[in-house]
């Protein structure tokens, strides 16, 4: 990797393609940002950030919005991704493509498939590495995978579970009603569950013959990309890690803690601002899971209760207990109204 850091980035097509449904929402988008939005072929990762934060700000009152936009998305919205997973033959080849090459569409997630444990078949799952509006991105890739898949088997597509590492943004029949199957919430991961028979459906092609040309196309693509951000680097250790502080960190990177400062500062990014944002994604993720407040805070490295409650309320304004008193009750109410 160059000594200039690079940002981590998302395919212009595919952002257009997000801009697009978020105007369709009735979403204001201001000219500045649109504009931001459009310069080049690979849009930074920051402005994709600034899109999903005024996407979900402005659509607080449909809480199913950001599935909406994936389930909508298109093979032709995620460029050569998108044509090159319509040359393959079987739906089984087309999640080795996806995994090989979704950092084309955009660099801060990736999918990898793993054997499922509690069933014959596979799990495809989704592995994010941004920290803004991290719930509604995640619904919006999963219905985009699993409807484009259903298109692509033309309807024979019925994956097992789709699973959300978060809680329900609204009834989980909603979820149902919009996927075409079960959903659960609460999971370790994001990701899809896939049997075995699913993986041999054979996919409405775009031309075989055009399969070979286009991997090489996207090799080159996949090629040009900056090998991880210093930033993305970190995100990742400090998921693995979350006691581990900037120098223990740097150590890991072969840099000090110094000139970690100044490489992420060349993302616009302090070391400080991005623990603190990844540690309050993983406390929500354990308290939701029902991990005991004291368990959670010594987990992420706290050195009491106390100290780890003032944290968690300066970050989202509650003490963890409230938080979990308001989880719950919205539970309760999903629940009656369901």
């Amino acid at each position: 990797m160059s000594d200039q850091t690079r940002q981590a980035s998302v395919n212009a097509r595919f952002t257009q393609a997000i801009l697009e449904a978020a105007q369709r929402h009735g979403v204001n988008v201001p000219d500045a940002l649109r504009l931001a939005l459009s310069q080049g072929a690979r849009v930074p990762m920051t402005q994709q950030d600034n899109l999903w934060s005024l996407f979900a700000t402005s659509t607080t009152t449909d809480p199913l919005a950001a599935l909406a936009v994936g389930i909508d998305l298109q093979a032709g919205h995620l460029d050569i991704v998108g044509m090159l997973l319509l040359s393959c033959d079987t739906l089984g080849e087309a999640l080795e493509v996806l995994t090989e090459y979704a950092p084309i569409i955009g660099d801060s997630a990736r999918f990898e498939v793993v054997p499922d444990v509690d069933a014959r078949g596979v799990i495809l799952r989704y592995l994010p590495d941004y920290t803004v509006c991290v719930e509604q991105r995640v619904e919006a890739a999963l219905g985009c995978v699993v409807c484009l898949a259903r298109w692509m088997t033309n309807g024979r597509f019925k994956p097992t579970t789709v699973q959300f590492a978060h809680a329900p943004r609204a009834e989980v029949a909603a979820y149902e009603a919009l996927l075409g199957c079960p959903v659960v919430f609460g999971q370790d991961f994001h990701g899809v569950a896939i049997a075995s028979g699913e993986l041999g459906h054979s996919l409405i092609q775009a031309g075989k013959s055009l399969h070979g040309h286009l991997r090489l196309l996207a090799d080159d693509m996949l090629a040009s990309l900056p090998q991880d951000s210093v930033s993305a680097r970190v995100q990742q250790l400090i998921r693995k890690n979350p006691r581990w502080g900037k120098e223990r960190i740097g150590d890991e990177l072969g840099m000090s803690g110094r000139h970690l400062n100044r490489k992420l500062a060349d993302e616009a990014i302090s070391f400080k601002g991005l623990r603190e944002a990844l540690l309050y994604d993983l406390a929500v993720q354990a308290l939701r899971s029902g991990r005991a407040v004291a368990v959670v805070g010594d987990k992420l490295g706290f050195s009491d209760e106390n100290a780890f409650s003032r944290a968690f309320r300066r970050w989202s304004g509650h003490t963890p207990a409230q938080f979990v008193r308001l989880e719950q009750g919205s539970d309760d109410g999903r629940a009656v109204s369901g």
